[in-house]
């Protein structure tokens, strides 16, 4: 069994999916109210429920420490001292927010023994595990070019600093990032982006509102991204995605958050994809990991690639 211990409410913490896997068991918290934890752990008088984050890293009963830390900005540090103290890590995007930070935590990883992933499955779910699987048969032929855009409604809770969460290339545009190497199996070789704050709701405000990024790729090709909070109501669905991939024989695109697809072969259209193979389910393949019996479809490195891109898109931007 591993005994996990959650540190924070500020991302996609991991309470509410325990239940589902059957090789864990949740055993402390930290920078997390029990009232907001599901009825059943919430009513759990064994959950321990720690001061601080360094009470829940010194507790000899956590295994696994899943990070959604207040601040995204003190997150490297938090993941290091973790993975120092004896625990495996699943972090929250971005993991990092500096390209040195991301490096200490693969050193931390490596020289602890410890295993650690961020939360990077966007790829894997579907339809995009069905759009990589066509990608890797060849049919789409030399991939030339890929094109993405996420787009997450404005809400008034959204921070205006980026330290907070990362803002949109960090924390939005990510996916697309993914998108492009995990789901069209490109490396990125180069990019370039830029952000406005136009159409930020609070004067002064700190919070990017519209992001582009254009990238180059190691075969040769491009791909172009826009990531922003401007997803309307209308649209039916939180975030309103998009990827299509272009090849030398055709292409395969997905619109509207993954509810519309389509794959287009030379001159023949072959409509939808099927979707109903499972997706690769992140968590549990992290827990099989730790138990001997998983294997994530990418390596470390490779998961970690479009968090490092975003980070130098970043980097980049003229101020």
């Amino acid at each position: 069994m591993i005994r996990v211990g959650l540190h924070g409410l500020n991302g996609h913490q991991i309470h509410r999916n325990l239940d589902a896997h059957p090789r864990a068991k949740l055993v402390a918290v930290a920078d997390i109210p029990r009232d907001q934890l599901s009825r059943e752990h919430a009513a759990d008088a064994a959950l321990r429920v720690h001061p601080s984050f360094d009470a829940l890293i010194a507790d000899p009963e956590v295994d696994f420490v899943s990070l959604c830390s207040p601040r995204r900005a003190d997150q490297a540090a938090l993941a290091i001292r973790s993975l120092r103290a004896g625990k495996h890590v699943l972090a929250e995007k971005p993991c990092a927010l500096t390209e040195d930070e991301l490096d200490a935590i693969i050193t931390a990883a490596r020289e602890s023994g410890r295993i650690f992933h961020e939360m990077a499955g966007s790829g894997f779910g579907q339809p995009y595990l069905a759009m990589r699987d066509i990608v890797r048969s060849g049919v789409l032929g030399e991939i030339i070019q890929v094109i993405s855009e996420k787009s997450y409604p404005y809400a008034d809770w959204r921070p205006q600093d980026e330290r907070l969460d990362g803002g949109v290339i960090l924390q939005n545009a990510i996916h697309a990032l993914r998108f492009v190497e995990h789901v069209a199996g490109l490396r990125i070789a180069s990019v370039c982006a830029a952000e406005t704050t136009l159409g930020n709701p609070v004067a002064g405000g700190g919070l990017r509102m519209a992001s582009a990024l254009l990238l180059t790729l190691h075969n040769g090709g491009l791909a172009s991204i826009t990531a922003n909070y401007l997803n309307p109501p209308g649209t039916g669905v939180w975030g309103d995605e998009s990827l299509k991939i272009l090849g030398s024989r055709g292409f395969v695109e997905s619109t509207a958050g993954g509810k519309h697809t389509r794959l287009v072969v030379g001159d023949q259209d072959h409509g939808p994809l099927d979707t109903t193979a499972p997706r690769i389910d992140w968590l549990n393949t992290f827990f099989a990991e730790i138990t001997g019996g998983g294997k994530f479809p990418v390596t470390l490195e490779e998961e970690l690639s479009p968090t490092r891109w975003a980070l130098r898109a970043k980097a980049g931007i003229a101020r």
